[in-house]
């Protein structure tokens, strides 16, 4: 076999692998940008939702598109593409308005038109207060065992929605507010851990979202692992990983 030859398989063999790294590379992106993209959660705002070390799918297509679906987020059209409206009670991944450079996830209680109020720590819309369970309290202890007791209650939204809300024992600062009317192509998002979440109560940090910055809905918990682990800490998963809810579903 002459020198020629070979040099000739090796470029061959060589300009094969890049065709096939930008192949997966292109799928790769055209899947994040239209149809799923990882997130995962960095704090305890949504428990007991979602927890510290989850990581999930969020489906890009539920709500149409905006420019905030694209990779860098260009500012090449404003409104939504195939837009969809979102539901109440959807958890939904959002660009925060104050700063679209962040990613926020929250459950999403208001309607454009609603009025939302907080009155001694029980959710109303449009004056009525929601229907609500009382559960047992959970004791949660901290990966520096420190406990802290939450009071539960099963929440049901106007649209059948339900989901777990927790709450401290002696209250929060948002448990009294004022009226929030949500204006027209906006939405309320609020945490499901009321006492400890920066949501749209707080009008100078969070405030109303606009349609257009909704990414979209969270839906499948595909990975989770103790918050005080990284990921990439495979020889710890055995005992760190949260096994139970790999691949659940969220609700």
């Amino acid at each position: 076999m002459s020198v020629t030859s070979t040099a000739k398989r090796k470029e061959s063999s060589i300009a094969e692998t890049a065709r096939v790294i930008i192949h997966a590379l292109v799928i790769a992106l055209v899947i994040r940008t239209f149809l799923f993209q990882p997130f995962n959660i960095p704090s305890g705002s949504m428990e007991e939702t979602l927890l510290v070390g989850d990581y999930l799918f969020v489906s890009k297509f539920s709500y149409g598109y905006s420019h905030y679906s694209l990779p860098f987020s260009p500012d090449l059209f404003s409104g939504r593409i195939w837009a969809a409206s979102p539901q109440r009670g959807d958890v939904v991944v959002f660009r925060l308005p104050k700063d679209d450079s962040v990613d926020y996830i929250k459950r999403l209680i208001g309607l454009p038109g609603d009025r939302i109020q907080m009155i001694n720590g029980v959710l109303h819309i449009n004056g009525e207060p929601v229907k609500r369970e009382r559960l047992d309290d959970m004791v949660e202890t901290d990966d520096y065992g420190r406990s802290m007791r939450f009071v539960r209650w099963r929440e049901t939204l106007p649209n059948g929605v339900t989901y777990t809300a927790q709450y401290y024992p002696d209250g929060g600062v948002q448990d009294n507010t004022e009226v929030y009317q949500v204006p027209p192509g906006h939405y309320f998002m609020m945490g499901d851990n009321r006492d400890n979440s920066q949501d749209s109560r707080f009008l100078g940090e969070v405030g109303y979202v606009p349609f257009e910055n909704l990414i979209g809905r969270a839906q499948v918990i595909f990975f989770s692992v103790s918050g005080m682990t990284h990921a990439w800490e495979v020889w710890t998963w055995p005992w760190t990983v949260r096994w139970g809810r790999l691949f659940t579903i969220v609700r």
